[in-house]
């Protein structure tokens, strides 16, 4: 990822000009005067790559809980039981993203700027699988036009990741063509600078999560995915991110607010657990990476469901977000894809397509990369790396799941793996207190603003426990 961008507040402006109203969509039916009604692509990138980027942090807010790298400060917490919880303002924000992307493209299309249409596409399907992947069918393919529409059908989940998929292929076709009329603008481009060699393996890890994201399925063909991993990010330096702030990085805003006891971003049990030794013996190195230790000079995690059991949650004797981590200081970039989870898509390609030499390089690639990137010095990398170098013939999907786990911490994309991987980590416990029994979560509820505004489309809602298309054979 270019680091382009200085900290503090960004071009506000050119956020506002393109946040116009998209007056077809059912998202959004009213003129306001007080919005620009024709943006210029300049604008429309700035807010795309922007959002992009902040909506991959609203939903990763929500399922790192899910996926236990996070656990509520108080007992019996709504999202760590699994009690039905109301999200419309990041559904909201997905959605006027998504409204936003739509006239990008019909603009970048008109004026025959290719490679803006590629961003447009690319980014359009990475958020419909946000949307997808968190609450399963909702309204797309109907959702945008020319035509004001109230009330609009839902698409099927599967037909939501046929969209992605043509998406992506579109968005790689539309980045070689070598006759775009505009090139991405360096400055308005806050994820990759307008480099659109970057761009092209940014879409390629996008298709290889996707096509890698059916592995229960018939269907999943992992050539497919080693492909485009294969034409993909091929180092830390190209990590896609979004450094440009009103302010400081999200997480740390949440790191700051618990320096001042107005608590949030503790760490999960189970995540500690996975970091520290307690489950696997030796301490990974990156824990002093992630997190810092308690008062107590140990770290600790806080069990979901069951809250702080410390003096108040003000004494610091639990573990949480760290302002003092590469991933979660004032500057870090939020990051939505990593080349360290590029080579962990290529392990488990490759090793379900029998190919474990590849598998087992590739794995270490991964663990090796995320090291790099933390900051993990040489010596204590070398502790680590040697007790899980079990060597290709004994390299198993379990640990290629388990180190993955460490890697995807702060990413909308980790639920997706814990689910498909079963929640089959050592010692992933239920929370305390869980209410759908014996099962983990496999969904989020409906919002409350889309039963009130488009109500009589809203699928009745299954229980949060039943699993996504994909998530199924």
């Amino acid at each position: 990822m270019k680091t382009l961008y200085k900290l503090g507040r960004i071009s506000l402006l050119a956020i506002a000009l393109a946040s116009f109203n998209s007056c077809g969509d059912y998202f959004d039916l009213t003129d306001n005067p007080n919005l620009v009604q024709e943006p210029p692509l300049k604008a429309l990138l700035t807010t795309a790559t922007h959002k992009a980027a902040f909506n991959n942090y609203r939903i990763a807010s929500i399922t790192n809980s899910y996926a236990q790298y996070f656990a509520s400060s108080s007992a019996g917490g709504d999202t760590d039981t699994y009690k039905t919880t109301d999200n419309s303002g990041t559904w909201n924000n997905l959605y006027y993203a998504l409204a936003d992307l739509y006239d990008f493209m019909q603009k970048s299309e008109e004026q025959g700027a290719y490679h803006h249409l590629g961003v447009a596409q690319l980014l359009t399907a990475f958020q419909l699988g946000l949307v997808a992947d968190t609450w399963g069918s909702a309204p797309y393919s109907k959702a945008f036009g020319k035509e004001p529409t109230l009330n609009v059908a839902y698409d099927t989940e599967e037909e939501l990741y046929n969209a992605q998929v043509e998406l992506v292929n579109k968005a790689l076709e539309n980045f070689a063509k070598t006759d775009a009329t505009q090139v991405l603008s360096e400055a308005e481009d806050l994820i990759n600078g307008g480099d659109v060699d970057l761009w092209i393996k940014f879409g390629q890890g996008i298709k290889a999560r996707l096509l890698n994201k059916i592995s229960k399925k018939s269907t999943y063909n992992a050539a497919a995915v080693l492909a485009a991993t294969a034409a993909s990010l091929s180092s830390n330096a190209e990590d896609v991110g979004m450094s440009t702030y009103d302010g400081v990085n999200p997480w740390a805003s949440i790191a700051r607010s618990n320096l001042s006891n107005t608590l949030g971003g503790w760490l999960s049990s189970n995540f500690v657990d996975h970091l520290n030794g307690v489950k696997y013996g030796i301490e990974d190195p990156r824990i002093s990476k992630i997190t810092e230790k308690t008062v107590h000079d140990v770290y600790v995690g806080t069990r979901n469901g069951e809250g702080n059991v410390g003096a108040a949650n003000t004494v610091r004797d639990e573990c949480y977000i760290s302002l003092n981590s590469p991933l979660t200081s004032d500057a870090s970039p939020l990051y939505i894809i990593t080349y360290a989870e590029i080579k962990f898509i290529e392990a488990e390609a490759a090793f379900r397509n029998n190919n474990k030499p590849l598998a087992y390089t590739s794995f270490l690639a991964g663990v090796n990369a995320n090291m790099d990137k933390l900051g993990v010095s040489a010596l204590d990398r070398a502790a680590y790396i040697s007790t899980i170098s079990v060597g290709q013939a004994n390299l198993t999907l379990a640990d290629i799941f388990r180190e993955k786990y460490v890697v995807t911490y702060l990413s909308a994309e980790a639920w997706n793996d814990v689910r498909r991987n079963d929640y089959a980590y050592k010692n992933f416990q239920l929370p305390v207190g869980a209410s759908l029994g014996t099962e983990f979560i496999r969904r989020v509820a409906y919002p409350a603003d889309e039963y009130t505004e488009n109500g009589s489309n809203v699928p009745e809602q299954p229980v949060l426990s039943s699993k996504l298309w994909w998530d199924k054979p």
